[in-house]
């Protein structure tokens, strides 16, 4: 092919042109067309920018399948403040539907006692949770006296009550009416039971339990087990002398969320309070649980769940046959599916593209108006010539 054909064939190209351009002899400029395109550039300019600082910011992307996962834990982490009962009458409670009776449970819960006013008393302590099947669960601590206390007739020949609480147990077997203002042991607990009413109790920490549906509660007096059945005993006080008013600063399940992501689950219970109007309230948590596994864009990978709540509450009235004790009760149960939210950066495709629609959407714009404009002003400039004429 020779140069001349060459030339040809490339000037036939010409002829597909649709972006035709004017001769700069034929082309108008005017303020009014200036104004317009530095608006347009002005305008390019911060859509351009706004999408950029969009594009550093992160997305969420969600999936959801069918939890298959078994045999592993789960954290409740709680931070809860009753009001209007000591550390000392309040006992922490866990147990799941599968009757486990949590023998190899880490718990690290903490009881702090307070004044009715929320100002610490003392520093916290570390409270245990034994096993449901146990008698107790409010441990108390042993005579330094290596005497045999009496056990008043209850207990067997050799049996030994050093403390207030293992004479209440003795007469308890033997179902005899319990009186403490008869017994040496209990009078030292005469200064505590004074302040029952009078100061205020933080539990908080983590206890660690099976991954199926569960319930754990606070509630006042000493809890034990008589035929499976779990109870509490508040003696000598009545049911109604207990205001269970409480307020709920943290409670989550699984692993805790980095602070930086805090405002990615907000708890339905964070901040909640509960209300006693009266005594012998109790309040009834039903909590459903959404198994989540959050990835972030750094590889960290958190293992933790959401959940919603339905809120119960009534007075138990003991003439009426009301069943139940005045506590704070948590339910839960999870749901069969999981979600998976995966953090992401939005494609460098997707910026691009993004920006290009702004350049194009914005400049027909400005072209739409400068055309306007012009039509406007070259209709009044012949209308006041033909007024002058």
């Amino acid at each position: 092919m020779t140069e001349r054909s060459f030339a040809s064939f490339i000037n036939k190209f010409k002829f597909m042109d649709v972006f035709t351009k004017p001769l700069d002899d034929f082309q108008e400029k005017t303020l009014y067309g200036g104004l317009v395109t530095v608006l347009c550039w002005i305008t390019i300019y911060y859509l351009a920018l706004w999408e950029c600082l969009d594009y550093l910011k992160t997305t969420w992307k969600e999936e959801i399948f069918v939890d298959v996962s078994s045999g592993s834990k789960i954290n409740i982490n709680l931070d809860i403040i009753v009001s209007n009962i000591s550390c000392d009458y309040l006992a922490l409670d866990a147990v799941d539907s599968s009757g486990d009776q949590h023998l190899h449970i880490d718990y690290n819960i903490y009881k702090r006692r307070l004044d009715v006013n929320g100002n610490p008393l003392e520093d916290p302590r570390k409270e245990s949770i034994p096993p449901v099947n146990k008698k107790a669960v409010i441990s108390e601590e042993k005579n330094s006296t290596n005497e045999c206390g009496s056990c008043y007739g209850a207990g067997e020949a050799d049996q030994c009550c050093n403390t207030c609480l293992e004479v209440k147990e003795a007469y308890r077997k033997k179902n005899w009416q319990f009186r403490p203002s008869g017994f040496i042991q209990c009078q030292q607990d005469a200064t505590k039971n004074s302040a029952i009413f009078q100061e205020a109790c933080q539990l908080y920490g983590s206890m660690e339990v099976n991954r199926v549906a569960g319930s754990f509660h606070i509630a006042p007096g000493q809890s034990f087990s008589i035929s499976h059945i779990h109870v509490h005993d508040v003696q000598p006080y009545a049911s109604d002398m207990f205001n269970t008013t409480h307020h709920i600063k943290k409670l989550s399940f699984g692993t805790e969320i980095d602070s930086a992501l805090d405002g990615l689950y907000t708890s339905p219970l964070d901040g909640h309070i509960g209300l006693a109007m009266e005594g012998a309230m109790m309040f009834n948590y039903y909590i459903k649980l959404v198994p989540t596994i959050v990835e972030t864009v750094d590889g960290k990978i958190y293992h933790t769940n959401q959940f919603s709540v339905t809120k119960f509450e009534k007075r138990l009235t003991i003439a009426e046959g009301d069943s139940g004790m005045p506590g704070i009760f948590f339910s839960y149960e999870l749901s069969p599916l999981m979600v998976k939210r995966i953090e992401q950066y939005k494609p460098f495709g997707h910026l691009v593209m993004t920006i290009l629609g702004y350049v194009s959407g914005v400049y027909i714009a400005a072209l739409l108006i400068d055309s306007i404009v012009h039509k406007i002003v070259k209709f009044t400039r012949k209308f006041e010539i033909g007024k002058m004429s």
